[in-house]
């Protein structure tokens, strides 16, 4: 990948980084290494060869001194981050770190395994039960625990149990209330367009190094075409508080829901004195909306759910481990850290209302919160690693007052290609832009080289200076955030500019997504999927009958739009389609196309058939290629 030095602005700009922050105090790097039974350095492939996971990839980080390419804070945590292996944190609790983006979670029952959040991928997770397996006894895995929604926690759940021990009792599952609805909805709705964005945020099309990707803050990365699955839970947490025995050992569960997922769970241990807070509280400051996109989370209900694990376990544990980064040892780190991270996300809610109540909008507000207050603006744990001040304050602004920020000069802005050409305009034509770049970048005032540059791309975007420049200035920018994710969607797009669109390597297979869908939910997503200007005029009712579930559902297509009542048929359909789940799954999969299905006779038609047609004919398959810096 072509890249370019660090600006002498930028070198000066991390340089000063070296003295604001701690750096002398070393207790982290202590930490991470503490309990290590064996280190990990190798790569981890799928069936056909393929690279899945390589560590391998990040040895540059063994260099004591930051380059001038990162931020010396950035270094430091992907530095801590790239220490993997298995280690112990407590008596018969286990954790691989390292392996996958999250953690995996293995304590030691009376007969078997517990394992908590077996990573995203298979290949990721075979890999770290077989670590484990190497310096532990074989016993089985009794049981899973889902710690909340997020793919990075359920995904490789196939590499770790078999789905016939599940069924047969053998295995239990466990996860909170909702979990199934959250990890289906947040990978099928607006699934493409944050594939899409997640490439962007975890520089997954970077390569690694220190010119590209170093970290994602909460770990290293993202596997790379692994097979992600999914088994249902056969245990669902509901009450607020809940304790099961689980081979042996007390858990007890605290719902948390709202917090960094819609579903998730903390957990306590008393046999062991081990509090798990999940990714409620890890070492950097969260996202309240995260930059690949989703449902904007309760800040004020997050620190409230750590307050209320401060003081319903603060007394009692003596190590605290979560699903991301490495633990924290003794009662009094215990409750400082959980005290810093209350603080954290109590201050995002309370300080945005503040000034958002003395009329100040979204940017305003996210310059006016450069710092945390007192000391933990100094606190390694509550450092932008992952999420930023400036994202989360305008998400907790979105939260309460939506996207638009009151002025009504912001109600219907031009588009940005039509806005850039006005801009490139007014400002002299192409070239006198150009030559405002450049002044702007010699100066290091990057922000404002970035957003002439963007006009000037989304206006001409074939200007190949105009790229060139707009790149350079992007890398800057990535060079000099302390948030990973923002170097990583700054060096992204500067890559993208100079480079164009490359395809992904995806995931395999998604097939225990695609099972996991609800009919209500696979219309749902059809409805999103129609094309309601190709829609319009081509009215129909038509009945859905699944005959393995013995339910039926009355779609209408009116005006442009799909609806349906589920347990309901038309009275006048104008047609009526019967099908199994397993053959609308294999649908939804390509193992089989819609005419071969009904030509086999798994797919049956009363009525006009002809409407069927019309209605598949009528919905988008979408692609996440899509363009993000240009037009």
């Amino acid at each position: 990948m072509q890249t370019k030095p660090a600006s002498t602005s930028t070198a000066a700009r991390n340089a000063a980084v070296l003295q604001q922050l701690p750096f002398a105090d070393r207790e982290d790097y202590e930490s991470v290494k503490r309990g290590l039974i064996a280190s990990y350095k190798g790569e981890i492939k799928a069936a056909d060869g393929r690279v899945v996971w390589n560590m391998q990839a990040y040895d540059f980080l063994q260099a004591d001194k930051s380059p001038d390419t990162v931020n010396p804070s950035l270094w430091r945590q992907a530095q801590l981050n790239a220490n993997a292996g298995l280690f112990q944190v407590t008596d018969r609790l286990y954790q691989v770190r390292g392996l996958d983006l999250a953690n995996m979670t293995i304590i030691e029952g009376s007969k078997g395994l517990i394992i908590i959040d077996p990573l995203m991928t298979t290949e990721t997770a075979r890999a770290a039960l077989e670590l484990y397996y190497q310096h532990r006894p074989k016993k089985p895995v009794v049981a899973v625990i889902y710690s909340h929604s997020h793919i990075d926690h359920f995904g490789g759940v196939r590499g770790v149990v078999d789905e016939a021990d599940v069924k047969a009792g053998k295995v239990k599952i466990y996860a909170p209330a909702g979990f199934m609805e959250e990890a289906v909805s947040e990978n099928v709705f607006a699934g493409t367009a944050m594939l899409r964005r997640g490439q962007y945020q975890g520089g997954s099309l970077l390569p690694r190094g220190e010119h590209a990707h170093v970290d994602t803050g909460i770990g290293k990365g993202t596997p790379q075409g692994g097979t992600v699955t999914l088994i249902a839970p056969t245990v669902l947490l509901t009450k607020h508080y809940e304790t099961h025995r689980i081979d042996g050992l007390d858990i007890e569960f605290q719902l948390t829901p709202g917090t960094e997922a819609p579903a998730e769970m903390n957990l306590y241990l008393p046999q062991l004195k081990a509090l798990c807070m999940a990714e409620n509280a890890t070492h950097t400051m969260h996202n309240i909306l995260t930059p690949r996109g989703a449902l904007v989370r309760d800040a004020k209900a997050w620190g409230k759910y750590i307050d209320d694990s401060l003081v319903r376990y603060g007394d009692k544990a003596t190590v605290l481990f979560a699903q991301h980064n490495w633990p924290t040892w003794g009662g009094e780190r215990i409750r400082t850290m959980l005290a810093d991270q209350r603080d954290m996300y109590t201050f995002l809610n309370d300080r945005t209302l503040h000034l958002l109540n003395q009329g100040l909008t979204p940017m305003e507000i996210a310059e006016a919160m450069q710092k945390l207050p007192g000391e933990l603006e100094t606190k390694w744990s509550t450092r932008g690693y992952y999420g930023t001040l400036s994202h989360n304050s305008r998400a907790v602004y979105q939260r309460y007052l939506g996207f638009y920020d009151a002025n009504p000069a912001s109600l219907n802005p031009l588009s940005p290609v039509e806005a850039g050409k006005r801009y490139v305009e007014a400002l002299g034509g192409a070239a006198n832009v150009l030559k405002l770049m450049r002044s702007a970048m010699d100066k290091g005032d990057y922000r404002w080289a970035v957003q002439l540059g963007n006009h000037l791309v989304f206006a001409e975007p074939e200007n190949r200076e105009a790229r060139a420049a707009q790149a350079d200035t992007l890398e800057q920018l990535g060079y000099q955030a302390e948030s990973s994710l923002w170097r990583n969607i700054y060096l992204s797009g500067a890559a993208e500019l100079r480079n164009g669109v490359q395809a992904q390597k995806g995931m395999r297979s998604t097939v225990d997504l695609v099972k996991a869908l609800e009919p209500g939910m696979f219309f749902d997503f059809m409805a999103v999927r129609l094309d309601s200007n190709k829609a319009v005029g081509h009215d129909m009712a038509l009945n859905w009958v699944f005959s393995d579930l013995k339910k039926p559902f009355a779609l209408t297509l009116r005006n442009g739009v799909l609806t349906y009542r589920e347990g309901s048929k038309h009275a006048k359909a104008d047609a009526t389609i019967t099908m199994s789940k397993a053959t609308l799954d294999r649908i939804n999969l390509r193992q089989i196309d819609l005419p071969a299905a009904i030509k086999q006779g798994e797919i049956k038609i009363e009525g006009n058939g002809q409407k069927l047609g019309e209605l598949m004919g009528m919905l988008a398959t979408f692609s996440p290629s899509f363009n993000i810096v240009t037009p």
